[in-house]
């Protein structure tokens, strides 16, 4: 998963994108408004997480010419401005959800979670295929009961195929998803995933398939 963080306080942006990485997300902090809405022009995020008052384009301006481009991407508002009118004016503009600064961390992961279930059409945090299940809120991964031993890039991996049942995910769109903009996006270290959750998998009935030219698919029986 690829969140963009719009968030102009150094303490908030370096806090929420540290509990978002250690999730195993992919995140882009930027601190200005103007390039955030600039940067979403050329990158797709499954959600941006977007501050209010930001330099150069505050975050209502973002959002009103994202959602202008017709552009569908979850949005999660935060907002040190509690009251009534600046709520419905976010949710108004096509904001998602808003979350009133100062907020809980563990808030916030469960409100990104809520938005990036619905945009997949999931109404709970268990991603399950065949006998594998996948604990999105517990960040957790089981086959017939039996837990996985998981790092949290290879458990990332494994949602992403997951998500995508009977279809090929390309290499180039898991280097999307997986490493941000301030990180060395590198394809052998996809295959280096994938090596290490087919070892992982190899005693269970969950298999990863290649296709030449298409990608990686996920199989259960």
């Amino acid at each position: 998963m690829r969140i963009l963080l719009v968030e102009d306080t150094p303490e908030i942006g370096a806090a929420v994108t540290s509990r978002f990485e250690r999730i195993g997300y992919a995140v882009d902090w930027e601190k200005d408004g103007r390039v955030a809405s600039e940067l979403i022009e050329v990158q797709a995020y499954d959600l941006i997480v977007l501050d209010v008052m930001l330099p150069n384009m505050d975050g209502f301006a973002v959002l009103k010419h994202l959602r202008k481009r017709g552009l569908r991407t979850p949005v999660l508002v935060l907002t040190a401005r509690s009251a009534i009118d600046d709520r419905i004016g976010a949710l108004d503009l096509g904001a998602d959800d808003y979350l009133v600064k100062p907020f809980d961390y563990r808030e916030l992961e469960a409100r990104a979670r809520a938005l990036l279930r619905r945009a997949a059409g999931q109404s709970d945090n268990l991603l399950t295929l065949g006998p594998l299940v996948i604990d999105r809120a517990g960040r957790t991964a089981s086959v017939a009961g039996q837990p996985l031993d998981l790092t949290r890039r290879e458990l990332t991996v494994l949602e992403i195929l997951a998500a995508r049942p009977g279809r090929y995910v390309a290499k180039e769109e898991l280097v999307e998803q997986l490493f941000s903009f301030d990180q060395d996006p590198s394809p052998n270290a996809v295959e280096q995933f994938i090596t290490r959750l087919r070892r992982k998998l190899a005693a269970t009935s969950v298999e990863i398939k290649t296709e030449r030219g298409l990608g990686y698919q996920l199989h259960a029986s």
